[in-house]
């Protein structure tokens, strides 16, 4: 098992013995913004690329409370902290310039950082020998945002929402429709030398959502841009840097060609992409079988990808009508019983959610490119957001959880990835 992974455990103990203070003064913004000499483009909703642009990382809501207030995303984040960016190149989009951009989450603008020409781009940071006309997208993060607040085990946090990043891109993609291809074999260590990141932010991933120009080949640009400020204060996290170093290459990959099937209806998807909220405790009632079966076909369906890993996915069935109490891998009953208050104390006594909930969800690989594995769970959870919220049904995604206890339940000896819970 991977020696940070290993560390970053939590456990009964562990979460009373080292109890997480936070130094208010220092909490990192959640927001980059380009200086104004770069040219910034406000979106306009009424202009379909925009409109989708939108739908993939826009804020959605404001929460207030005495002194304090935040906004919602339509992508989740664990803690509401938001360490990931979204990076893009458009060729041949309509009313989109060519060019590469970074999407400004708070003034609702893509700014555009640097210039492509026809016979260079992005393309082949990301294995492309050919102009793809569409989008690239990349993810990236600026990981002390998350580490304030959860340490060394902010890693996590940041792959897993970037993850979600990814599925909101998926997500909306649906709206056009086109596929969208997952890329984790980037040339990371490049792309972060080129956008000026100085060790603060790092790129985990890429989506292509972008057809080829078979008969035109493609040269890689070349820039430097300046450093740019994204979190306004910091403090290094060597450990979560060495993770990063130690995981951007990957081995023994296996791409997946078979793109996934969905039937949301337009309208009623781009309702729930917009409304997506995470809940924060259930009413104990029940889900039908057949919400279930339709969630998990949508949640299990392939993802494009240039590194596929397996993750497995089990569910705490706690209340779904006509279905015996239990817990199920992929779909197949491992045991049976009530483990609605187990499911509760493994996500940290999380008893409103992953107890009172219809069904808790863990999800766990052995596989070894961890960057890649991770980000998959995200999407997986991200998946499992918009097929319960299209039913109306509620979904939580649960961060912490007692590993190796989780493991015990599982009767498994894989990294346990994320916990969630969906229910009324």
């Amino acid at each position: 098992m991977f020696w940070y992974h290993e560390q970053t455990k939590h456990s009964y103990v562990s979460v009373r013995s080292n109890p997480n203070q936070l130094d208010w003064s220092s909490q990192p913004s959640t927001y980059k913004n380009y200086p104004d000499t770069y040219h910034k483009r406000k979106l306009d909703l009424d202009k379909e690329e925009d409109h989708f642009l939108y739908h993939i990382a826009g804020l959605t809501a404001k929460k207030s409370y005495p002194g304090f207030e935040y906004y919602l995303r339509i992508n989740p984040s664990a803690g509401a902290l938001y360490p990931n960016e979204l990076y893009f190149q458009a060729r041949g989009v309509e009313g989109v310039e060519d060019g590469i951009y970074h999407y400004e989450v708070a003034t609702h603008s893509i700014a555009f950082v640097a210039s492509i020409s026809e016979e260079e781009g992005l393309e082949p940071y990301l294995g492309y020998a050919y102009v793809m006309e569409g989008y690239l997208f990349l993810v990236s993060a600026i990981y002390y945002r998350s580490s304030w607040k959860y340490k060394n085990r902010a890693f996590r946090y940041c792959l897993l929402d970037a993850g979600h990043l990814l599925g909101s891109i998926e997500a909306a993609a649906l709206l056009k429709p086109h596929a969208v291809q997952m890329a984790y074999g980037i040339d990371k260590e490049k792309l972060n030398r080129m956008f000026g990141f100085e060790q603060r932010e790092f790129f985990l991933s890429a989506a292509t959502m972008a057809i080829p120009r078979k008969e035109q080949k493609i040269k890689a640009v070349e820039f430097a841009l300046p450093y740019v400020e994204g979190s306004g204060t910091f403090e290094p996290n060597e450990k979560i840097m060495q993770a990063y170093r130690e995981t951007i290459s990957l081995q023994g990959c296996q791409k997946v060609l078979k793109a996934p099937r969905f039937d949301y209806r337009s309208d009623k998807l781009r309702e729930t992409i917009f409304n997506r909220r995470s809940q924060r405790g259930f009413e104990g009632e029940a889900i039908t079988k057949a919400q279930y079966s339709y969630i998990m076909e949508r949640v299990t369906q392939p993802v494009l990808s240039d590194c596929d890993e397996e993750v497995s996915v089990y569910t705490v069935v706690n209340r779904v009508l006509d279905m015996p109490l239990g817990v199920q891998k992929d779909g197949e009953y491992i045991k049976y019983g009530d483990f609605s208050r187990k499911a509760g104390y493994l996500c940290l006594e999380q008893y409103s959610l992953a107890a009172k909930g219809a069904v808790t969800f863990f999800l766990t690989s052995k596989a070894g490119n961890y960057q890649a594995l991770y980000q998959k769970a995200g999407l997986i959870g991200h998946r499992l957001y918009i097929a319960s919220n299209y039913l109306g049904i509620g979904c939580s995604g649960i961060g912490a959880y007692y590993d190796d206890e989780v493991n015990a339940f599982l009767g498994n000896d894989e990294m346990v990835l994320y916990a969630l819970a969906i229910g009324r």
